[in-house]
């Protein structure tokens, strides 16, 4: 997938094979890259395959609401490099990150239908959900979008809302059942298990004194799960040398050590020896909620609970080993809300 990081980066003349001389492309925030994206990226891949065409995905960066009204951004679900990876994924042509400014947000409907879409995109078609709102002040939405379609040349497809488990399909819901620690429906809405990036941080040796290996991340100020104990996947680096580790991960407070920080520390069930370095990569995978948060008497105490919560996770990863083993032995497809790791 190609990567244009501004309006300006993309070239005015286009002439080579797989250019951008005829686009079919979705807008949006794409923030968690769901399952509705998916289904809109999948009809302007195969849209643009039809016509011949480049398929692209617009997005913003910072997310508009950040620039805007600050005070009520969300977090992100996916941030930027997570976002074009998933994109990615999608087998999409191109991607065009668009920065969000000032400027820009002033924008009439008519200018980004015309200066944008027509004139440096060269867009055929446009898919947007039927949420869509674009232009200063969001004064347009799809009806006015196939106005300006009709008169600059392209035209638009309008996609309802797709349904999981009686939730909509939006990032606002996605954050919202995250939030709520509730990580199955975020599962079932994003298509793949919720996960975090990160990096490690100097913890206070509190694992290594329970005797359990464990690996705390770096602060990390996009959204998190609701405070809890979660069964979770650890990936360690990237490329062919990452190491993947099962685990049981705090997100919260450490109540019973007193004055409470909040952390994000992980119990490594399958733990080997690895080089782990500030710089490392890490991603972790929240796969299912165990209990919420709680302060225990003495460190003894939370000992024991850690270690009914291990128990608790082997046998989940067991039940999830025998569940892909049948359905290798009965070659049914694996399904969207398969594990990432």
């Amino acid at each position: 997938m190609q990567v244009f990081t501004s309006l300006d980066a993309i070239p005015a003349n286009l002439t080579r094979p797989g250019d951008f001389t005829r686009t079919v492309l979705a807008i949006g925030n794409f923030d968690g890259v769901h399952r509705g994206h998916q289904e809109i990226i999948e009809k302007v891949r195969e849209r643009a395959r039809l016509l011949g065409a480049q398929s692209i995905a617009v997005t913003f960066d910072p997310h508009p609401v950040r620039l805007l009204r600050p005070a009520q951004a969300p977090r992100l679900i996916t941030p930027l490099p997570m976002r074009l990876d998933l994109l990615g994924q999608t087998g999409i042509d191109a991607t065009v990150v668009i920065p969000f400014t000032e400027e820009f947000s002033r924008l009439s409907a008519h200018d980004f239908a015309a200066r944008v879409l027509h004139e440096t995109l060269r867009a055929a078609e446009v898919h947007e959900g039927d949420t869509f709102r674009f232009g200063h002040g969001a004064q347009a939405g799809t009806a006015e979008l196939e106005q300006l379609g009709h008169e600059l040349g392209f035209a638009v497809f309008k996609h309802h809302a797709l349904t999981v488990r009686g939730f909509p399909v939006s990032s606002s819901e996605v954050r919202q059942r995250i939030a709520a620690g509730d990580m199955s429906s975020a599962r079932a809405l994003l298509g793949r298990p919720f996960s975090i990036r990160c990096t490690p941080a100097r913890g206070r040796g509190i694992g290594t004194r329970l005797t359990v290996p464990t690996i705390n991340l770096a602060r990390y100020d996009e959204l998190v799960p609701a405070n809890g104990v979660y069964v979770t996947r650890l990936k360690v680096g990237s490329g062919s040398g990452a190491e993947i580790f099962d685990a049981v991960t705090n997100a919260g407070n450490r109540p019973t050590f007193g004055q409470e920080s909040y952390a994000i520390e992980s119990h490594l069930l399958n733990y080997r020896p690895i080089d782990l370095t500030e710089d490392t990569r890490l991603e972790l995978c929240f796969l299912a909620r165990i209990r919420p948060e709680q302060r225990f008497a003495s460190p003894e105490d939370l000992k024991t609970q850690i270690l009914r919560d291990v128990t608790h996770a082997q046998r989940y990863f067991r039940l999830a080993k025998s569940i892909k083993e049948q359905r290798a032995g009965s070659q049914t497809p694996t399904p969207l809300t398969s594990g990432r790791f």
